[in-house]
């Protein structure tokens, strides 16, 4: 019995001795908590809202008021006609548009005015939740004013069918991506390390630089070879369509593969094994590309801390991108903002890893 207890005894010492054990045995299951806790919501909070109207009378102001007074909605901006509202939808400035009738007030107890809800459909259960808590509201203001008759007439963009692999064939793309390209870059320059040839690769005449750009390009093809089956099994089999240019969407999604690539290099040169390399890049990539990058839960309804480490994960932007060319059918300059942050992602990581190596050969 002694000897059993001073094995227990062992192991604990042990376990206690790991940092990285200690790390996934306690940090796990709080991290783990706070996602599940807070990022995991359907719930509609902080939905952006053009309003349009062509008088602000007392019956829109109250409307505009009790929707903007709601955790629901924020009331953006004001637009003069629907065009300009749906030109905000696109450029990401608004996701839904509450559209009023001329001279509401006036109409609303002879039937004549309308109220119309335009809401982006490329996520249809979010589209139709948020859509339905608006026209509650909408209604339940214009029946306390007297108005037994209201309706609101609720049009979806980009998705009228309401077919969900337009929700989802963007949010895997970003996935499959990122998990594949970093992954088989992570083991590239660790697997030197373990079988002894990286002290042949240090003595070369080549630049460190030009070796990590050598280590990238094989897998920057293979990553083009993914992103080519990705989109045709999208497009003839799952038939969800290519709204935008096909060449915007290539050159978005190329920029995420260079990202992602420069992630698993970086992932590479900080870790000793393979093994320790592919849990690095399972583990803190996976998770986050699933949970975090507005694939499944919509962004702006988490708390203002993981909205912030959210736009941390490359896997948001690129998603972002690609449904407003694939889906919404924007052009490349409406997706600037994307393509800006990708770009210094790939820069910086890529400076990283270089000093990294460098420092590696001191």
């Amino acid at each position: 019995m002694t000897t059993f207890i001073s094995f227990i005894i062992k192991e604990a010492r042990h376990i206690l001795r790991d940092r990285r054990t200690l790390l996934i045995l306690i940090g796990m299951p709080i991290v783990m908590m706070f996602l599940f806790g807070f990022a995991i919501t359907t719930e509609v909070r902080n939905v952006r809202i053009v309003l349009v109207s062509s008088s602000i009378d007392k019956t829109t102001q109250k409307i505009a008021n009790r929707l903007d007074a709601s955790t629901y909605f924020n009331i953006t901006a004001m637009a003069r006609n629907t065009d300009e509202a749906k030109t905000m939808l696109e450029g990401n400035k608004a996701e839904m548009a509450i559209i009023f009738s001329p001279d509401f007030a006036s109409h609303i107890y002879d039937g004549e005015a309308r109220v119309q809800i335009i809401a982006d459909c490329a996520d249809p259960n979010m589209a139709i939740q948020q859509s339905n808590y608006a026209s509650q509201i909408i209604l339940s203001e214009l029946s306390s004013a007297g108005v037994s008759n209201g309706s609101a007439l609720i049009k979806l963009m980009y998705n009228p069918r309401m077919e969900s692999a337009y929700n989802f064939v963007p949010g895997v793309m970003g996935m499959i991506l990122m998990i594949i390209c970093a992954m088989m870059t992570s083991i590239s320059i660790v697997r030197e390390k373990e079988r002894g040839t990286m002290e042949i690769l240090l003595v070369s005449p080549v630049r460190p630089i030009l070796i990590i750009i050598a280590k990238m390009i094989p897998y920057l093809v293979l990553g083009i070879v993914d992103l080519i089956l990705i989109l045709t099994i999208s497009y003839f089999v799952l038939h969800v369509p290519i709204a935008g240019s096909l060449l915007s969407l290539s050159a978005v999604s190329i920029l995420f593969i260079i990202v992602a690539l420069s992630l698993g290099l970086l992932i590479s040169v900080l870790t000793e094994t393979q093994v320790a390399a592919m849990l690095a890049s399972g583990m803190m990539l996976l998770m986050p590309s699933i949970l975090m990058s507005g694939m499944i839960y919509p962004i702006e309804s988490m708390p203002v801390v993981l909205q912030f480490i959210a736009h941390l994960v490359p896997a948001s932007w690129f998603i972002s991108a690609c449904r407003k060319i694939m889906i919404m059918g924007v052009s490349i300059t409406m997706v600037w903002k994307e393509v800006c942050v990708m770009t210094i992602m790939a820069i910086l990581l890529l400076t990283i890893s270089l000093k990294k190596f460098k420092k590696r050969l001191e």
